[in-house]
């Protein structure tokens, strides 16, 4: 580190928002074979409030900066470092690599809510001239995530109809687009009107406010109960939020249809009737985080603008506690950002 300090969000200890504070944190220095970034943007997402919360089995090096979806520019070489010059626009893969010794950025080492970052330059990619610093940064955690679990992993086709529960959130907004650039046609679900109407505001076929009605049921209404003998049913259901959801998803999937799952925000503990998986022969297909060539597949879906990522809001870095709350409390739609 050097002498120098840079304004941070610095976590101390584990607990609520409050537990993040605004505060002058040594300014890094490159190291030889590492680069210093200056971050320009970086997104929100859940893996952040849990870091915050703490996780069980996981032990962060506390004091922390949080924050792993970050675009900047290089600021500063490290003695080696080739292949980067100073100014170039970049995106950073959170994806741990042996190189950092497989840790996480923003949970393990230091993240990007701060005015610079150090980071691998292996962890880099170039970023398109066409692709803003708040899109590039509601990339990797959220689209990347539903990149893989949609295209690479779930096979996601045009003509099929694609169920998506917590359709309103970063992950679920990217599932949305991506299910519809594929051709797809989308029942989208979310907690509120206000928020089912947005979602069909971008391309969701069918929105389903899931606290006002049952989600099964309004599913089958749509395109009707499943049969074993074919009748009813999507042909692919995302499930990502867990929370005691899978048993009526699946109840949703039709004969030879198959579900798709990338992580439980609303808890893990599921309940499933096994019946209906081998009688209508489901296919569950689980799918985790992400791998380079689905960053660089987005990124020129970026640059073509034939996908845009939904972004909410731009805070500066000083709203950090707000935006917080605002994805905690699930009032945010797509993805927020925070400008150091």
């Amino acid at each position: 580190m050097s002498s120098a300090t840079m304004r941070a969000a610095v976590v101390h200890e584990h607990g609520d928002v409050e537990c993040i504070r605004l505060e002058d944190f040594p300014k890094p220095a490159a190291r030889p074979g590492w680069v210093v970034l200056r971050v320009r943007a970086t997104s929100l997402n859940f893996h952040d409030i849990f870091s915050r919360r703490g996780m069980p089995g996981i032990k962060l090096p506390l004091p922390i900066i949080i924050g792993s979806d970050i675009a900047g520019e290089v600021a500063e070489l490290g003695a080696g470092v080739s292949g980067w010059a100073v100014g170039d626009r970049v995106l950073v893969d959170p994806m741990p690599i042996p190189e950092v010794d497989h840790k996480f950025i923003g949970e393990q080492f230091h993240g990007g809510r701060a005015e610079y970052c150090e980071v691998h330059p292996k962890m880099l990619l170039k970023l398109p001239a066409e692709v803003g610093f708040e899109e590039a940064a509601s990339i990797p955690l959220a689209y990347a995530t539903a990149y893989r679990m949609m295209y690479t992993r779930g096979a996601v086709k045009a003509g099929e109809t694609v169920l998506v529960l917590g359709a309103s959130g970063g992950v679920g907004t990217a599932c949305v687009l991506l299910a519809k650039l594929a051709g797809a046609t989308v029942i989208a679900c979310a907690g509120s009107d206000e928020k089912a109407e947005r979602l069909r505001a971008i391309g969701a076929d069918h929105a389903v406010n899931y606290r006002s009605s049952s989600m099964r049921e309004a599913v089958w209404g749509i395109v009707g109960k499943p049969k074993v003998l074919g009748t009813g049913g999507v042909d692919v259901a995302v499930n990502f939020t867990g929370g005691k959801t899978w048993k009526d998803t699946l109840r949703c999937v039709k004969l030879g249809g198959r579900m798709l799952t990338c992580g439980a925000t609303a808890g893990f503990d599921e309940e499933v009737d096994v019946r209906y998986v081998w009688s209508f022969e489901h296919t569950i297909v689980g799918s985790d985080g992400w791998r380079r060539p689905d960053i660089e597949a987005l990124l020129d879906l970026a640059r073509t603008r034939r996908l845009v990522p939904i972004v909410e809001k731009v805070l500066p870095l000083a709203s950090v506690h707000e935006a917080e709350r605002l994805l905690e409390s699930r009032e945010a739609f797509g993805k927020i950002v925070l400008v150091p």
